[in-house]
């Protein structure tokens, strides 16, 4: 499965379904040793009737238009949670068998490495054992390297400097620019946006510190990091469950999930087997209900002392930019060609580009006034809703695989990729999942007009009773939550908790499995956020958490 641009999904029961250059589905093909090797997905409802590519184009032209978006912000989600959700996307995607294949892989580890799991192997892989993987680690095998930044030229002399810690290691070695800024971690996913880089960086930093902790109680070795990476997984979950969860799905519907269990995806007397059977990923979650952080995502960020347009000398961080700054989609050049891996220059992340987290999360829900953002230099996401920012119809071919690639204008086009995915799978639609979990569907009228997203008025008469005689599953979850405050409804917030919840479960660290586990890393034994991760990751300090100061 390639990341991003897929080009085919192994359904469990189904085959292989592959996606032509011409834009049409092939034929399913029979299984084949080499197809026993792709993640493994399933569906939880039927297949659906898709849109024809006119009215696909129509609809994602008109989500992603160049509008004015009033009141298009939602103040009770820090910005970051946008890219946390991504980090979490690629964490249960991620494939730990893609780069070593051989015949010591056994059936059971295949199925197991190609299956969902909240168990951060994006951010460990195999481990430090691993031939291919032990890259990844410091000398001692138990903690994560880290990177260095590049000096600038900027005229201030808290940016002309190296600074040790606040960039991912990177190869540093290679022919060609891009292969020197590749960056030394198993998911190269995560160095996308100079959002989620920052976030992964922030999880190894957390592991480190989660080390150096408990060497404290004379542990060593393999013993050591064995114990350090089940501690950050399950305070990883803890997290997602309490804090990342209910600020996107109703909070009844997690508190139903995590109380009383799942209904629908791999429940008792739905095919499940028992909890240690590998997950499969829905595809209804993949390609549509878990889409939902696109929304989310703003045009341009307060990003730090440089980067803000309160008076920053750089201006504010576009998403252009945010792409920019990374080894996988940019270059660290602004300007040049992103899709060139050609492009030579610095091979670090630019010290003036380190993150201020005191903007992208809320430390005064945490108690620490003294980290709270500057005035007016703070950023929330947008609103889950069915309108996405413009800059959304421009993605770097390198987020999608197509560097050195031809393909027409609109493929740069989120907004129509994840709508072409849902064609490619034959996805069901939002009316067939609601009639599936017993949940009345949105009306006509909701469906057309919605609540403060995005207005059909360009599409014609026909292709506006397309969408609404077969809504694609994934604009109906869109629309959904801006009937819901906001947050993920009956049919969206249901997949979400439910995927979640067996991900955790299917794990080999596991707190649904672990009811009566607490977190000892927080500031009591039932609370643990992503604020409470990063403090502790940065030792609880101004000058890690944002180390170019005001």
């Amino acid at each position: 499965m390639k990341h991003h641009g897929s080009d085919s999904f192994f359904v469990v029961g189904e085959g292989v379904l592959e996606f032509g250059g011409a834009g049409e589905p092939t034929v399913r093909r029979p299984l084949t040793v080499e197809e026993l090797r792709r993640f493994r997905f399933s569906r939880l409802g039927p297949e659906g009737v898709q849109l024809d590519e006119a009215t696909r184009t129509a609809l994602a032209t008109a989500m992603t238009a160049d509008v004015p978006q009033p009141d298009s912000e939602n103040p009770t989600i820090p910005a970051g949670f946008t890219y946390l959700g991504q980090f979490v996307d690629h964490d249960l995607t991620m494939d730990r068998t893609e780069s070593q294949l051989g015949g010591d892989v056994n059936l059971d580890d295949l199925v197991q490495g190609r299956s969902p799991a909240l168990d951060l192997d994006s951010v460990y892989g195999r481990g430090p054992l691993d031939p291919a993987d032990r890259v990844f680690y410091a000398d001692d095998k138990v903690k994560l390297k880290v990177g260095k930044t590049s000096a600038t030229t900027f005229p201030d002399e808290r940016v002309n400097v190296e600074l040790e810690g606040f960039d991912l290691p990177r190869a540093g070695v290679g022919a060609t620019g891009a292969e020197r800024r590749r960056p030394l971690i198993p998911d190269q996913r995560n160095d996308e946006n100079l959002v989620i880089a920052q976030t992964h960086l922030a999880f190894i930093r957390f592991h480190n510190r989660v080390v150096d902790e408990l060497a404290l109680t004379g542990l060593s070795g393999q013993r050591l990091f064995r114990l350090a990476r089940a501690q950050v997984v399950r305070h990883y979950q803890w997290m997602l469950r309490t804090d990342h969860l209910p600020r996107i799905v109703d909070p009844a519907i997690v508190d139903d999930v995590f109380t009383h269990g799942r209904r629908f995806f791999e429940a008792p007397g739905r095919g499940y087997t028992g909890a240690m059977q590998p997950p499969t990923m829905p595809l209804e979650f993949s390609v549509a209900a878990y889409r939902l952080g696109h929304s989310m995502i703003r045009a341009a960020y307060q990003w730090n002392r440089v980067f803000n347009s309160n008076g920053g000398q750089g201006g504010i961080a576009t998403v252009g930019l945010l792409f920019t700054f990374t080894g996988t989609s940019g270059n660290f050049q602004p300007g040049t060609d992103l899709d060139d891996p050609t492009v030579a220059g610095v091979d670090t992340l630019p010290t003036n580009w380190i993150a201020d987290f005191r903007r992208l999360y809320d430390f005064t829900e945490a108690g620490r006034p003294d980290l709270a953002a500057p005035p007016n230099g703070g950023n929330v996401t947008k609103k889950i809703d069915t309108q996405l920012v413009n800059p959304l119809t421009q993605l770097p071919a390198g987020t999608f695989d197509g560097r050195g690639t031809q393909f027409p204008p609109i493929h740069r086009n989120l907004a129509f990729r994840n709508l072409t995915r849902a064609l490619m799978v034959k996805l069901a639609t939002g009316q067939q999942i609601a009639e599936l979990f017993g949940v009345e569907p949105l009306t006509p009228e909701q469906i057309l007009v919605g609540n403060g997203g995005v207005t059909l008025d360009s599409l014609t008469e026909e292709q506006k009773a397309a969408v609404v005689a077969n809504t694609p599953l994934w604009f109906y979850i869109l629309r959904e939550a801006e009937f819901g405050n906001g947050r993920l409804g009956p049919v969206g917030g249901r997949i979400v908790a439910e995927v979640f919840h067996r991900a955790m479960e299917g794990s080999r660290t596991s707190i649904v499995r672990e009811p009566s586990w607490r977190p000892v890393f927080g500031p009591d034994s039932n609370t643990f956020r992503m604020t409470d991760l990063l403090l502790f990751a940065f030792e609880g300090k101004a000058d890690l958490l944002n180390p170019l100061g005001d």
